[in-house]
């Protein structure tokens, strides 16, 4: 693994609501110097001054080395690394003033779980356009990370992707600390699609929870929502045992499981009956998963992947399903019976293409984890 590029003890994060904060709090604890950057003053004041978020993250206290600004050229000047996390569909607006400010081998890591509508880029392609920069220069991060349960240091542990292994070992060796273990990979459309899809997953989860249905029916659509996860990114090139990695199947877990995900408490809001307009306006921070729906479900029907999961959730969203009605595990196209897989015939081993993700995993963890680096 590289060593810790020279200057790379400071770096700036782009973005201080309850994400960039957790992720400036874990760079801060492993000993990097960090600014933060707060669109509003008082919020930049609060954290430089009085070492809290209270807005995002209530409690915590944030380490002496993170610091912020509410100007953007204080916050990223001299910065080795800066971190963005915006909401997915103001980024490319963000990235208009940010342009002319980061030096020329300055790596980017997206913190964004999104495509952006309209384009149905990813993010780290919008970081990518949006700076004129090289892919080799841009990293993302993913994986089970409830921001308020890192914030309080609870244990856990993501994925740095890049295209090139140095720059994502760069940032791997920056994002981690005693309670945070980062390992690497270089699919970045494996990561990236993994981190925006079970946001759909999350919501269709929160919508059968909101309406009180149980343990079965969640845990259904949560092991089908992993074959149409696993479908869509393999189909975009994706590895399919990334999806089976940290960038997959945990932080689906983790998100569909807690009442601390904002998509799967937005899904529950759902199932109880408000509107889409409603939710948006109770929620105050941004459900990444609602805007995702429906450029997700023109890509998927744009490479032929179907998605009866997501394509419920966007009907529920729209007010033409109601959802007591939302089922998508029992959606078929045909009464015959299927194999689990959507795109693959049963094995004949009895077992199917998406358990060898799992063999392999199994394998890795029982021979002292080596491998792939945890996906």
């Amino acid at each position: 693994m590289s060593r810790k590029p020279a200057g790379a003890t400071r770096v700036a994060v782009i973005g201080a609501g309850s994400w960039g904060t957790t992720f400036g709090k874990i760079l801060a604890d492993g000993g990097t110097n960090v600014t933060m950057w707060a669109r509003r003053p008082e919020l930049a004041d609060d954290i430089r001054l009085r070492h809290r978020n209270s807005d995002y993250l209530p409690g915590v206290t944030l380490p002496e080395n993170l610091t912020a600004e509410s100007d953007l050229a204080a916050a990223v000047r001299g910065a080795a690394q800066i971190y963005v996390s915006v909401p997915s569909q103001t980024l490319r607006d963000n990235l208009v003033a940010l342009k002319p400010l980061i030096g020329p081998d300055t790596i980017v890591v997206s913190l964004m779980k999104g495509v952006e509508k309209g384009t149905g880029l990813r993010m780290s392609q919008v970081l990518e356009e949006g700076l004129g920069i090289d892919p080799s220069r841009i990293a993302v991060a993913s994986g089970p990370n409830l921001a308020l349960e890192i914030a309080k240091e609870q244990p856990t542990a993501a994925v740095i992707s890049s295209s090139n292994l140095e720059t994502a070992q760069a940032v791997a060796l920056l994002a981690r600390n005693r309670y945070f273990r980062t390992f690497v990979n270089t699919d970045v459309i494996g990561t990236e699609f993994g981190g925006v899809l079970k946001n759909l997953i999350a919501v269709a989860i929160g919508i059968v929870d909101g309406v009180g249905y149980g343990e079965n029916t969640k845990a259904s659509i949560i092991t089908r929502g992993l074959v149409e996860m696993t479908d869509f990114a393999v189909a975009h090139g994706a590895k399919a045992e990334t999806l089976s990695g940290l960038a997959g199947l945990g932080d689906l877990i983790a998100t569909c499981q807690s009442p601390l995900s904002r998509n799967n408490t937005a899904g529950r809001l759902l199932g109880q009956g408000y509107s889409f307009n409603a939710v948006v306006k109770q929620m105050q921070q941004t459900a990444e998963g609602l805007a995702s729906v429906a450029p997700i479900l023109e890509l998927a029907r744009t490479i032929g992947v179907d998605m009866p999961i997501v394509q419920q959730v966007e009907q529920v969203l729209n007010g033409t399903l109601n959802p007591k009605d939302i089922a998508p595990h029992l959606t078929t196209d045909s009464d015959e019976p299927q194999g689990e897989r959507t795109n693959d015939e049963p094995q004949a081993d009895g077992g199917s293409s998406l358990w060898r993700p799992f063999q392999r995993a199994l394998h890795q963890l029982r021979h002292g984890g080596r491998g792939s680096g945890g996906n």
